[in-house]
Parts: structure tokens; sequence; C-alpha cells
């Protein structure tokens, strides 16, 4: 098949959706790559490495040209869609739920057939698809680095003859593949860090890595997760409860890490203005959510609001931060996934009855097929 890897126009957007160690393995599988002039350059891979590796190198919209398949790290904008040929399969994370109808329109048009990577099912056989775990991963280690920059202070105790200098204070809200890689961060890091989520089953992971877990612990609390893993949207009487405990503890902290997110839903409200004025000077806040409106209604998207002194800060694209690693890592998810449809003589194969492949595939021939997105 011929692969072509696009360039990521959006504002902000680092990563790139192969490596040349990834390019060299698609090749010797024996499929052409066409690496777009300039995609890896700012992730430092600039395009000679990608021409060692064996692949072409195409200027603008001529690198989709006759592609079979495209990959991308974010879904296209409208004046990309025009680029891609027509019946190709497309491959990105597709922020399904932000779509409008125009753009589903768009792609129907060209009958492109879309695979969106953030509905790789939560199954042992698609872990190592699992792109929103893979860049969640990254995006968690680097919101304790961006928040320990922003405080300014000394993360582990330090005793010198001069004084003690006090551990920092990090509570993490919400303990999934990002807060748990916070709270790891955070404790390497020499902090004293507590942790909360509405799954019970975070309870003992959230111990195993030496922070202590705050929560409110009743009946609704211990059916909060639903059958793929994923956090359940609480009651509004569990979140007043929760709100409550979370208010008095979060008064004390020096940085809070929020990562909530409901697929599909806008970010659940964990910190209210109250309790941010409720913190002291110079703490801060780092809202991992805010793409999707924000766990704090104060937070503003690649901004730090400073509220009497304490800074919230919201950062929209975290590993966008880490466009090697998180390159690397989203690269070797879409080659785990390829063998999935790539059909007899190495040609592309939809026509298959692979949960992973049905469960990711939006669109096709013109209809969209998946219930989600409808």
């Amino acid at each position: 098949m011929k692969i072509s890897v696009l360039k990521e126009h959006r504002p902000g957007e680092t990563r790139v959706a192969a490596t040349p160690e990834t390019v060299k393995k698609l090749v010797g599988l024996g499929h052409t790559i066409t690496i777009e002039s300039g995609a890896g350059t700012v992730a430092g891979f600039p395009d000679s490495a990608f021409a060692e590796a064996g692949a072409a190198i195409a200027s603008g919209p001529a690198a989709a040209n006759g592609a079979d398949i495209v990959f991308k790290v974010r879904r296209p904008e409208p004046a990309e869609i025009a680029s891609l040929p027509e019946g190709s399969a497309l491959i990105a994370l597709m922020e399904p739920f932000a779509y409008d109808a125009s753009e589903v329109a768009a792609l129907n048009a060209k009958k492109i057939a879309g695979l969106s990577m953030e509905f790789t099912p939560r199954i042992t056989r698609a872990q190592s698809m699992d792109a929103l775990s893979s860049q969640s991963n990254l995006a968690g280690y680097r919101a304790v680095i961006e928040g320990a920059q922003i405080y300014g202070r000394a993360m582990p105790m330090m005793m010198t003859a001069a004084g003690t200098v006090a551990p920092a204070k990090v509570f993490v809200m919400g303990a999934g593949v990002a807060g748990l890689q916070a709270i790891a961060t955070a404790r390497r890091l020499g902090a004293v860090v507590t942790a909360n989520d509405v799954r019970p089953a975070a309870k003992e992971q959230v111990a195993s890595l030496g922070a202590k877990f705050i929560a409110v612990e009743d009946e609704e609390f211990k059916a909060a997760e639903t059958s793929a893993g994923y956090a359940k949207e609480m009651s509004p009487e569990y979140q007043a409860k929760q709100a409550a405990l979370t208010a008095s503890h979060i008064a004390k902290q020096d940085i809070v890490i929020t990562t909530a997110l409901i697929p599909g839903r806008a970010a659940p409200v964990l910190i209210t203005e109250a309790m941010v004025k409720s913190m002291k000077p110079g703490s801060v806040i780092v809202d991992m959510a805010v793409s999707q409106g924000g766990n704090c209604p104060l937070s503003k998207a690649d901004e730090i609001v400073d509220v009497n002194g304490v800074k919230v800060a919201g950062f929209s694209n975290l590993p966008a931060r880490l466009p090697a690693d998180s390159s690397s890592l989203y690269a070797k998810n879409l080659l785990a996934f390829l063998p999935l449809i790539t059909g007899e003589g190495g040609k592309l194969n939809l026509d298959t009855d692979d949960e992973i492949v049905k469960a990711m595939l939006l669109m096709r021939n013109g209809v969209t097929v998946s219930e989600r997105l409808k």
C-alpha cells in the first residue's frame, strides 16, 4: 500500500504520525511511504532522516496523491480534506465528538474511510494500539513538570544548615492513565501526593504509587465505572458530597492537577471559583481538561490566569510539549494497528469483522457507520 504521512497544520501541534523508526519498519513490510516535507521537523525528525529510512518526500498537498492510507495526528481541517484522495483510508485522532455536520459531509463526499484512534477498544489485544493511553501518559507527566515550573519552589523536602524546605503538596484529581502518571511523577520529584477518582479500582492503584486516596466512598462510588474501564458521570448528590470533601482538602494544597474527562461530554467541574480563592497565593492549578471546557471554570485554553495569586494554567495539548516522545509512541500505535486492515498481498482491507476495526471505523463509502458518531 501507499501510505502518506501529512504535516499537522493546527496551531501548537508539534507531533507527527510517523518516525524514521516506524517508516523503516513499514518499508520493510513492503509499503511505500510518502512524508510531507517538514512534517517531523519540530519533533526532531528532519526530512533527511525519513529519506534515509526509505520514505519519499513530497511538498504540500501533493504528499497525499495516490495514497491508500493517510496517517495524521489530528483530524483534517476542511481545507485539508480537499487534498485527501477519494476512497482513501484516514487514520488519526479524529476528535469524533467535535465534528460538525459539514465536516462529516465533506469526508463522506470523498468516500473517505475514517478510523478514529480514540475509539480503540480497551481490551488486552488492543493495548499496543491505544493512542489515548500513550498520549495521556506523557500528558500526565508533562502536567506535573509544567505545574512545578509555575509553582517556582522546591518540590522535595530539603534539610539544610540554613533551615528546612517543606515538600510541596500535590493533589491529583482523577486517577486514569494521565492521573496515575502525574502521581508517579510528583512522587519522583519528592512531593507529598494525594489523589481522588470516582472509580473504586483507582484506590489501590493510587496507593501502589505511594499516594493517599481522597474520596467519598459510598454505594454510588462502588458502582462508578463502566465495563470499558471509563468513569461514569456521577449524580448531583454524589458530586455535592465529593465537592465538600475536595473543598476542605484543596485549600491546603500547593499544586492541583485535574484530569477528569468523560468521552463526548463537557468536562465536569471539580474546582469552583470559591475553591480557587481558598488556596494560598503561590499555589498552582493545572487543568488538563481545558480543551473540553475545563475542570475549573476559571481556566482558559493555553493561558495562565492569576486569581488572587493562585495560578490557573490550562494546557490544551500537553503531548505536543513532548513532540519527540509523543510522536514516537503514536507512530508505534499506528504501526501496531495497520496489520488489522492489511489483507492478502499487502492491500487495504476494511471488510473485516475484527472488533477493533469495527469500533474505530467512523465512515466509509460515503456513509457514516459509527453509531457513536451518528
